[in-house]
């Protein structure tokens, strides 16, 4: 048994763009449905939706076989929760919150095994194949993609030093956080939160790091494709089924 290839690492790598959804309805059955849509990458969020490890898990079985990407979002930047997430099979997380390098270097270590980290060691996990994968330990960390969320302006303010660090594969930019941050609280289309969300894209390309984003709007997630970001999630799950119920049943009341 092979160790499988990070499909979304190595678009990120190669500087293809990549569109995405976010899940946060915590069910098997939804992440199931969405799986087999055709987004590139799909995250299964622990920040902010009531999901544990076992449910990542059972989505994460539940969505085998598919053509996306999943990526994990743990709660924290917790050594303890990402080693857990990780034994489970995540191969891509992205971790929030991200403040400065010396952050975004112990996130890293908390992905590798003792050499390059310390992450916890365990033989027969089910990101090793249940112990089939040949050589995963010391493979493992090839097909791992680690993307770091940079949401405040006193991160923006460390964004070269974030980037720097040795196995960051992408920066995630979140709006929602940003925006709060600049005194605009619920406001992430506010003129000079979208300036500041082009800015940084402008930067993360001129320091050749791969941008990622989140925007619920159509128009606005078409904004960030153009503005260069490479991992663009366009949509959530909750979101998606709130509209078309909200459709539904409009069309049949009006």
């Amino acid at each position: 048994m092979q160790l499988p290839r990070n499909e979304f690492k190595h678009g990120l790598a190669a500087g293809e763009t990549q569109i995405g959804l976010w899940s946060s309805l915590c069910s098997t059955i939804s992440a199931e449905i969405i799986a087999h849509s055709g987004f590139d990458w799909i995250v299964l969020d622990m920040e902010h939706a009531p999901n544990e490890v076992p449910d990542i898990m059972a989505q994460l079985q539940a969505m085998n076989g598919s053509s996306s990407s999943i990526i994990v979002r743990p709660p924290w930047n917790d050594m303890v929760t990402i080693k857990r997430v990780l034994d489970i099979g995540a191969r891509s997380i992205l971790l929030p919150y991200v403040q400065n390098a010396d952050e975004a270097r112990k996130a890293i270590e908390y992905t590798r095994y003792p050499g390059g980290g310390v992450r916890g060691v365990a033989g027969g996990s089910r990101a090793s194949g249940y112990g089939r994968i040949k050589d995963y330990l010391l493979k493992a960390s090839d097909e791992l993609c680690v993307l770091l969320q940079v949401e405040t302006v006193e991160a923006l303010d460390q964004l070269d030093e974030i980037a720097a660090v040795d196995g960051v594969d992408g920066i995630f930019i979140g709006p929602s956080d940003l925006s709060a941050s600049m005194g605009y609280l619920g406001d992430t289309n506010h003129p000079k939160v979208q300036a500041q969300i082009k800015k940084t894209a402008e930067r993360l390309a001129k320091l050749g790091m791969p941008s990622g984003i989140l925007g619920t709007q159509e128009e606005v997630a078409q904004l960030y494709v153009e503005w260069g970001y490479k991992f663009v999630a366009v949509g959530t799950d909750a979101g998606a089924l709130r509209s078309a119920t909200d459709s539904l049943l409009k069309r049949f009341k009006d």
